[in-house]
């Protein structure tokens, strides 16, 4: 793709932001400023949407009458930003329930907390404590005769297991006898993050759009025999710093750029990009310190006398961009992610693609790797929990359609076509157009 076929789709993906209401135009783009442009953070209203709408289903999902969550400072539970704990000091306990009369929230805060809290018009009811507030809690839970209470303790999914040792042996020892009423928030919290709200989907749509743009945008840098994959990572590095986003995942892993031989979930090098190298940018961005995205794009350096890439290469393209459709095709809502896997690695199988150690999918939303089923274990005789679950609409995945070949030296290599898509009621479609053609570096 040309400098101008990449400036005038940069243009009209910011157009389309521009005319969506979610940014404004910057008055100059090399002086960006990220609170003008992105405007406002929608993540307040949203979350309040969550809570109202999402929640009470995961909970009867769950089959639990109540939720408590403990927050406190320095050390806070994983969820606490989606419950509006994020900035506790003392330690305060979020309740989410049922009674006759429906769905409520309530919040034992310290009272220092408890007006600033309450500002933020998020729970139904929030009571300032000048005692502990666990104790309150506990009190109210056991005056209210609940059958079932969910507390964030896991073995299986980290960001139900926020209660530390301490906390739990404390709720113990004030529920007594009714201690056998604690069951683990790990399904609640599995069903509530798992699904994204319609806003929720555009916005990672955005930043899907803007990660596969600066990519492209970053292919056009390259220099072969110059630019090293470093060279790369580090504009990829400014595009954020220029816009105002941060990390999709581990800063010291985003961007992987890698020209050479397959490094998995690795840090770009110092490698010379050369001619006839495969070129694979893994990359993901957070918008409004939230949503995350997680998309790669490929290139390939043409050699001398080459206007293409050679039949090998483009066979190995194809492959994988056929496995990547392969999966999108299998993703509905009831089916397993292991059938999702399944679906893919069958075209690997028939393109004798080489083994790889990847599952072909995750969730993807509010980390890179979110909360959801896992589309992997395909293959498998002894199939995961995680891969056992069933896709449901409003889910949100990162999804690879995968090659591997060995190079000449006898090292691997993998096109892996990572795109994005989210389940809808009868299937499931890309959060933007996906790469349908090996990006050509040194083309005139």
């Amino acid at each position: 793709m040309s400098k101008k076929n990449i400036s005038s789709l940069i243009i009209l993906v910011l157009s389309a932001l521009l005319v969506s209401g979610c940014l404004t135009q910057p008055a100059d783009k090399e002086s960006i400023d990220p609170e003008t442009y992105w405007g406002e953070n929608p993540w307040p209203e949203i979350r309040k949407q969550r809570i109202s709408q999402l929640l009470p289903k995961a909970m009867e999902f769950a089959s639990v009458d109540c939720w408590m969550v403990i927050c406190r400072e320095n050390n806070n539970d994983p969820i606490a930003d989606h419950v509006g704990g994020e900035n506790a000091g003392g330690t305060a306990a979020f309740m989410f329930y049922f009674d006759a009369e429906g769905f409520h929230s309530r919040v034992y805060s310290p009272s220092g907390e408890a007006t600033a809290l309450d500002d933020l018009d998020i729970h139904d009811e929030v009571i300032g404590a000048r005692g502990s507030s666990v104790s309150m809690a506990v009190d109210f839970i056991k005056e209210s005769g609940f059958k079932s209470v969910a507390i964030n303790s896991s073995t299986s999914n980290s960001m139900a297991d926020g209660l530390s040792y301490t906390q739990r042996q404390s709720i113990e020892r004030l529920m007594g006898k009714d201690s056998d009423k604690l069951v683990s928030s790990t399904e609640l919290i599995y069903e509530w993050l798992s699904i994204k709200l319609p806003q929720e989907v555009e916005i990672l749509k955005k930043a899907a759009q803007l990660t596969s743009d600066w990519q492209e945008e970053a292919y056009l840098q390259i220099i072969p025999g110059t630019s090293t994959d470093a060279d790369i990572a580090k504009f990829l590095k400014q595009k954020m710093a220029e816009y105002g986003v941060t990390d999709g995942w581990a800063a010291d892993q985003n961007p992987n750029v890698n020209s050479g031989p397959d490094r998995g979930h690795s840090h770009a090098t110092d490698k010379v990009i050369m001619p006839g190298d495969v070129i694979q940018i893994d990359f993901g961005i957070k918008l409004y310190n939230q949503w995350v995205s997680d998309i790669q794009r490929f290139a390939y350096v043409l050699k001398d006398g080459e206007a293409i890439a050679p039949d090998d290469i483009q066979f190995y393209w194809e492959s994988s961009k056929a496995g990547s459709r392969a999966a999108l095709a299998a993703m509905r809502p009831g089916v397993t992610g292991a059938s999702v896997d399944k679906a893919q690695r069958l075209l690997m199988q028939a393109a004798k693609s080489e083994s790889v150690p990847w599952s072909t999918g995750h969730p993807v939303g509010y980390v890179a790797h979110d909360v959801g089923p896992s589309l992997g274990g395909g293959m498998s005789t002894r199939i995961r929990p995680a891969s056992a679950k069933l896709l449901k609409e409003g889910m949100t995945f990162a999804f690879d359609g995968f090659h591997a070949w060995k190079r000449a030296d006898g090292t691997e290599k993998t096109i892996s076509v990572e795109e994005m898509a989210v389940i809808t009621a009868d299937g499931a479609e890309y959060l933007i157009t996906p790469q349908e053609e090996l990006i050509l570096i040194g083309k005139k």
